[in-house]
């Protein structure tokens, strides 16, 4: 059973490595074809209209890139706090709703009664203690990433 586990896990981790590797020769092959062009119509530029002007598109052409990128990164940004405040609404609701509920709420008092309430507190608190560690290191998955 965990053979067949650790086989899934060891194939899984071949595949994504392959990826990885493949992702990162096209990324590198994306570059140099990216700087041959660019050097390609600076050339051009600078033999129509001279060096000052060519310097001055190659760098045209890089800030508009860069805005770009800008305009990305922040929807993905904003994207990702909706993301974060949707899935906290829908934990707030869902912890709502089932201390709402009548049957839970009468579980517990017969949990009381059978345990007695002398035995629960210590096990409460542990409890608490364990849920607020759970809570504090899940806070920042939940968060979008810093700038």
């Amino acid at each position: 059973m965990f053979q067949r586990i650790i086989d899934n896990i060891k194939n899984s981790a071949g595949a994504t490595l392959r990826l990885t590797s493949l992702a990162a020769a096209m990324a590198l092959a994306l570059f140099v074809t990216t700087a041959f062009l660019c050097a390609a119509a600076f050339v051009f530029v600078l033999q129509n209209y001279g060096l000052i002007e060519a310097c001055l598109a190659g760098a045209a052409v890089f800030f508009v890139v860069t805005l770009i990128a800008a305009v990305f990164y922040i929807l993905q940004k904003n994207q990702a706090e909706a993301r974060a405040a949707r899935a906290a609404e829908t934990a707030k609701s869902a912890v709502h709703t089932a201390l709402a509920d009548p049957m839970l709420v009468s579980v517990g008092l017969q949990v009381i009664r059978a345990i007695g309430i002398k035995k629960l507190i210590p096990i409460l608190a542990v409890g608490g203690l364990a849920l607020g560690l759970l809570a504090s290191r899940r806070a920042p998955v939940d968060e979008a990433p810093a700038e």
